[in-house]
Parts: C-alpha cells; structure tokens; sequence
C-alpha cells in the first residue's frame, strides 16, 4: 500500500463505531498487513503480548485500554518485557476517545482525541514500509487531498468516458486546476466567505447531480465576469458572491464534465477539507499523478523532499544570499542593494514538473526579503520579487498546469505570512494573465526564448495565465540584466529506457559535437542545453543527476563538451540515495553537481560523513568524477598497454549450474572420486570475492573430452549441461547444447596466476574487490 491508499484506510477506521476487540486488527489491516498475518494474531499464534495486547513482532505493541487509562497503558507497553523482547518500534494505547502512541526507534510521541489520529497516520508509515522524511511524514492533509482528488478524477473519467480522449485531456486538467484554485480560495478568504464554493454547489445543485455541471459552469463563468458588466451578462444572483478573478484561470466557456451521485458526494466531501493546510511544495509533486495513468497507482509519492531540494539551491545561490544578509547586518544601505539584487534574480527550471524547485526558491528568497524589511523597520513592504522570475519547462500538460497554480499559492500564502492577511487579499486578485511556465520539451525549445539573455530577446504573447499555444513558447516581459541560475531534477534514463524519440533528442543534440550520443543517460541533454544556454548568458546550473554521469565512459563523452562551453564544476554532492515515499523507499543513486562558467576560487566538495551529516570541503578544482583532484579524462580504449596483460571479461559456463561446484561439492569430488580430480579446477566470481569464498568447476579441455566422459560423475554433469542448453531460448546459448562439456565463453585459463576484478559490487564500497 502507498501513503495515500492508508490514510484514506485509517480515515474509515476512524469514522466506523469503536470497537475495543477489532480495533487493533483493524489498524493493523489499515496498513498493509496481509489476512493471514491478521488471522495469526487472532489466534494466538504469533501474539507475543504480556499484557493482554496485540504484539506484531519487529512492528508495534498495541493495547485497547479502560477510559481515561490511555497514558497509563502507554508507559506499560513502553516498560514491557515482551515488547523489548520483540523489538517493537511502536507502542499504542487508545480508549476510544484517547489515542496515544510512541515510536521506540527515536522517542517522539503522539497524543491526540481518537477521532483526530487519520491526521498523523504518517506517524505510522514505517509499519508499512515505507520511510520517509519528517517534511513529509506530517503532511497528513497534502496526502488526503491526493487521495480524494485522485477519486473525483478517476469518477469523473468514468461519468464522461468522451473526456478521457487525448482531445479532452487538456481540457479536463485545467478544470482540476479551478477546482484546486476553489478549495484553496474558500478557505483562506480570498472569496468573500468562508466555504462559499462547496456551500453555493451543495445548495444550487440537486441531489440527483443532474444539474451540477449547470451550476460549477455559472460559478466559473461569474469568476471570469468583471463586476461591471455582471447584470448584462446575466449572472445567476446565487453566483454573484464570486470575486472577478482573471488571470486566464476561469477564460472561456469550456464545457464542465456532468456529475453523478458519487462524483457530486466526492467533491462535496473534498470542499470540507481545510485547505489552508495545503503545502504547495508536497501537494502539487504529489497532485500531478492524479492525470498521469502511469503515476496513479503510486500517487505522486515520488516527492522529492525539500532538504534535497536545497542541497540543490542553498550552494547555487541562497547560501550567497543569506552570507551577503549577514554581512549587511543592520546597514541600511546594504540590505536595499540586496533586496533590488534579489528582485533582478531569476530561477528557471527546464524540467519543473509541478514546481518543487521553483516553489523552495521563491519561498526561501522571500524569507530572505522579509527579513530585510525587518531590519530595515519595513515590515508589510510589498515584495520585490515577481513570480515571473521564476520560470519553468514542463514536457507534460496537467504538472505545468499545478506549477502555475502552486506559485500562485505560495505568493499568497508568503504575503499572508509576511504582511498580514488584510494586505495579501487586498492585492491578490484579479491574477496578471502572465505566463512564465511554459509546457513543451526543453531539449527541442530553445531556452532563450524562456529565459532571454537580455530585454531584447524575442517576445511573444501568451493567452493568458494558464495556456501556452505550442508554436509560441516565449515570455512576454523584460528582463533588464540582472542574475540568472538554472536548475532541477530532469528525467535521468539510462540507454536502455530510452524511447526511439528520446535517443533522436539526445542525437540531435549531441550530434553537433564529435562524440557519441548511444551509450549517454537522458539527463545529459540539459547538461549540454545549460552550457550552450552559458555561450549567451552567464548561468550557473545545478542538475540532479544520475551518478553513471559521472563515472565510466560517460565522463569521456559529455564532459568535454562542457569543459569546451567553459564550465568547470563548483559544487559537488557525489553519490547518494535519492528517496522517494514509495513502499520500502528503494530510491535511486543520484549526484547533485553545479557548474558555472566563471571563474571561481570558491569550489565546494560535500562528504556524507559518519555520523550522518553533509560537509562542505573547500578545494581549487572539482573534477568531472567528482573528486579534488587535477580534470583529467580516462577515455575508452580497446587494447591495453603492450606491455601488461589484456584485462577480459572473463569465462561464462552458461551450464544451468552444473559445470560448476560449490566448496563442499568439490572436496566430496576429491574424496569420493579421484579420478576426475585433474578437471576439476577453481573457478572464482564476483560472489565468491565479495563473501570470501570458495568454489570449482568442470573444467575439460577438447583434447581430453572421450577421457573425460568415460567418467560416470563427469557424464551424467555434462549431460545435464546439453539438456538445459537445448532448452535455452537464447540461440546462442542453444548453439552450445552439442559442446556441453565445455564453458560457452571461454576467455583463457591463467598459466601461474591473474587478478580477477569484481564486475558487480556495492555503492557502499570505497573499492572493487579484486583477488590474484
């Protein structure tokens, strides 16, 4: 189960009559356990509890507790020897009315009514699997908006089958985006009342649906209405509630999709939600799965995490920022020169997604802002920064849709925060109908169009807020010079999980330089894309990365193309786990690395050290792999050096194992029977290195084959061989069937001694294991 998937099982548990004898079954369930593991605690079977519980060995101790009892029983669960015993990592008491909880592995402790525990159900999540971060795991409401939308939409689908088309598709993301825009709006006073849209739908709407796409249309159309001009187009008085909001959000008469009972029921139940608590830095990485059939099914849990974030922005530019704060101290003067240098500075993500990055740095550089004012005695000054600066390409249309929408939010949520709510209504609406996000494919747009070097750069246009015509991508607003910084997270793949379209980008690409584009990740394309992009306007970049990037071959291939741009690297986090919400957060192996095309004596290398932490070691050259050192390239070569053994791939037996000994199998061969014991010879591999290890192998050379098989332990194995190769699908495995006393690949067999190198290890290894 994913996150969304349990809090919307715990939120049931929660609504249904408390029952004492269920509810730890019932909790367990809501989290993932299998009916056999729940039928076994019943039982008795696996119920390790000393005091009358529920114990699920490895997980958590759980008590149902007489009224008033909850904190009692806790501290008992917490002292039990059964539950140390068991190595429970949590403890649970609850009355039905009282709910408390501890987790073993770092003390923290939850104390809430009953009824409100669905709303730290992320508390919880290690039960199922999945680890996460603290950001994440306490944003309960972020989780159940996804879930409840994620229902409306897949309802809706299945209400307007027509709307499910790829000429629909459009159309059906932007009306999820005024709904967002509504919720949002009604709970936080931007409409004139508290609740208005949900009300207004609940009340004007029958309750058999049939006219609730009529009355979501009129309140849409009355927000795309200027109050002047409402009597003459002839808005419902019920409607007239609503303010004029423009920006391109509610633009046109586009058809809204016709509801049924249980669509009307779910977007009821999504409008009592409290929508002050969104998050638009989690809600819209998690929201854009809503419209992406391959992300459903795990619902926007691929969140990239905002300390992750900032290991990105903090060393491109937030960290100059705030050592230049510290530096104005209290110096009037100084403080303005930052906050107009702030005002001029743009951040453009060619592969924004939903707006993560975009939205980190715009929240970050108004708290940097506000605190100027502060020290300046301006507090409630209006902000300097325009969200314009703030740009983005996303391939996809719903994301770039939510990327708009969230930076909208966050404005308003910054002006709320920092000026007062009075201020942050007054001058929210109506929306500037500004486009500064554009949807289309970074690698075949040329980024100048988006980010113009200058204020002369080509200007066009957009519709509005909220549409982006495909033949004209450029922004429509000056740029007068000031600083630029790229950054993101673009899609990574590997050669192998490329498309034929995807490779045709990279070729197109890479083909205007002497190199080879076949064997390159995905990613690559806007590391090149930034340093062309640097041929016009100084940029640092910052990307994250596949770490392959950086290693190997790859190096050889994109780094001088780079390196010819003028790049050099400035800052570097080298390998680490990239983690995500998914189940059991298998992650990926990632770099960060920043480049810039300037010339720095500032170059900063981070080590994870052993207590866990991120350092920063200052050095005078980071090197294409990602160490101090000297930028030199190893390059491929097909022959080693004339004078040193050739290093080969080494002997694949493809024999369904039975060509090959494990370590006991080999000494009984040698006692029970001496006759072969001349072909059986040792036969080491990456696994044996690794673990330290000992096996052998058949080994019989052509010459001696008739010899060989006159042996009955040596012809029933080699018999074995033919029959499994015969059955191989490979053909080139099935070729071997009638040499079956032999190895398929056979690369040579060391004379006196050789060095075999471990082809497979861990990332966690500071070396490859080699043997002679």
């Amino acid at each position: 189960m994913n996150a969304v998937e349990i809090e919307e099982a715990v939120s049931k548990l929660a609504e249904q009559p408390f029952s004492g004898n269920e509810f730890p079954f019932a909790f367990l369930e809501a989290f993932g356990n299998k009916a056999t593991t729940i039928k076994r605690l019943r039982s008795g079977a696996t119920n390790k509890s000393d005091l009358g519980g529920v114990l699920q060995r490895g997980n958590i101790h759980i008590k149902v507790c007489p009224e008033s009892e909850a904190d009692a029983t806790l501290s008992a669960l917490r002292d039990s020897p059964a539950t140390s015993r068991s190595k429970a990592k949590f403890v649970l008491a609850t009355d039905g009315n009282d709910f408390r909880a501890e987790d073993l592995t770092n003390g923290d402790t939850l104390a809430c009514e009953y009824a409100d525990f669905p709303d730290h159900f992320g508390f919880f999540l290690p039960l199922a699997g999945i680890t996460t971060v603290k950001q994440i795991r306490e944003s309960a409401f972020d989780i159940k908006a996804t879930g409840r939308l994620n229902r409306l939409y897949v309802q809706l689908l299945k209400d307007n089958p027509d709307w499910g088309a790829a000429d629909h598709e459009h159309d059906m993301n932007h009306f999820m985006a005024r709904l967002i825009f509504c919720f949002f709006a009604e709970d936080t006073e931007i409409f004139n009342e508290d609740g208005l849209f949900t009300r207004t739908i609940e009340q004007m709407s029958a309750g058999d649906s049939s006219n609730t796409h009529d009355v979501v249309q009129e309140i849409f159309r009355a927000m795309n209405t200027k109050s002047a001009v409402r009597e003459a187009a002839d808005i419902p008085r019920w409607a007239d509630g609503f303010p004029y909001v423009n920006g391109g959000l509610f633009a046109d008469t586009k058809a809204v999709p016709r509801f049924s009972r249980i669509a009307r029921s779910y977007l009821l139940h999504i409008g009592n939600l409290d929508w002050k608590r969104i998050n638009p830095d989690i809600f819209g990485s998690m929201i854009q799965a809503v419209a992406d059939d391959e992300e459903r099914g795990a619902l926007g849990m691929h969140y990239t995490s905002v300390p992750n974030i900032l290991k990105v922005l903090n060393p491109l530019f937030l960290d100059d920022l705030r050592d230049q704060l510290a530096e104005a101290g209290d110096n009037s003067r100084k403080l303005a020169n930052l906050r107009n240098r702030m005002a001029r500075i743009r951040v453009f993500d060619p592969a924004c997604g939903s707006g993560n990055f975009l939205v980190i740095a715009y929240k970050e550089m108004r708290e940097i802002e506000a605190e100027i004012n502060r020290r300046r005695r301006e507090n409630g000054r209006r902000s300097n920064i325009p969200l314009t600066n703030f740009r983005g390409m996303e391939i996809r249309d719903f994301p770039a849709e939510i990327a708009r929408l969230a930076l909208i939010i966050a404005e308003y949520q910054c002006d709320v925060l920092y000026r007062g709510q009075r201020q942050a209504l007054a001058e929210f609406l109506p929306l500037e109908a500004m486009n500064w996000i554009t949807c289309g494919n970074a690698l075949r747009i040329d980024w100048r169009s988006i980010c113009p070097p200058t204020g002369t750069g080509v200007k066009k246009h957009a519709d509005d807020l909220f549409e982006t015509p495909l033949d004209q991508p450029e922004i429509d607003f000056e740029y007068d010079g000031g600083e630029t910084y790229i950054c993101g997270n673009p899609p990574y793949l590997g050669q192998a999980r490329q498309n034929a379209t995807q490779k045709q980008e990279l070729a197109s690409i890479l083909g205007r330089y002497p190199t080879n584009s076949g064997a390159i990740d995905y990613v690559s394309g806007w590391l090149v894309k930034a340093a062309e992009y640097n041929s016009f306007c100084l940029a640092p970049y910052a990307f994250v990365t596949t770490n392959s990037l950086w290693q190997g071959q790859q190096v050889a291939t994109v780094w001088p193309i780079i390196r010819n741009h003028g790049g050099a690297i400035f800052f570097a986090y080298p390998s680490f786990k990239w983690s995500n919400l998914a189940t059991h957060n298998a992650g990926v192996i990632v770099s960060i690395v920043g480049i810039d095309h300037t010339a720095r004596h500032d170059r900063r290398l981070f080590d994870f050290g052993k207590d866990r932490v991120w350092r920063a070691k200052k050095t005078a050259v980071i090197n294409a792999y990602l160490t101090a050192g000297e930028d030199i390239i190893v390059s491929a070569r097909s022959a080693g050096h004339p004078q040193l053994s050739q290093m080969l791939y080494g002997n694949q037996p493809r024999d369904g194992g039975h060509l090959c000994l494990t370590f006991q199998e080999s000494t009984e061969v040698r006692e029970k029977h001496p006759s072969v014991i001349r072909w059986i010879r040792g036969y080491v591999g990456s696994f044996e290195m690794i673990r330290g290890l000992k096996r052998g192998c058949v080994w019989i050379p052509e010459e001696e084959r008739a010899e060989a098989l006159s042996e009955n332990f040596l012809s029933k194995r080699v018999a074995q061989v033919a029959e499994f190769r015969a059955a191989s699908q490979a053909p080139s495995t099935r070729s071997f069937a009638e040499k079956p006393h032999r190895f398929v690949q056979i690369q040579g067999v060391a004379k006196r001694s050789c060095i075999a190198i471990s082809k497979v290890s861990s990332e966690r290894r500071e070396y490859i294991p080699a043997t002679v």
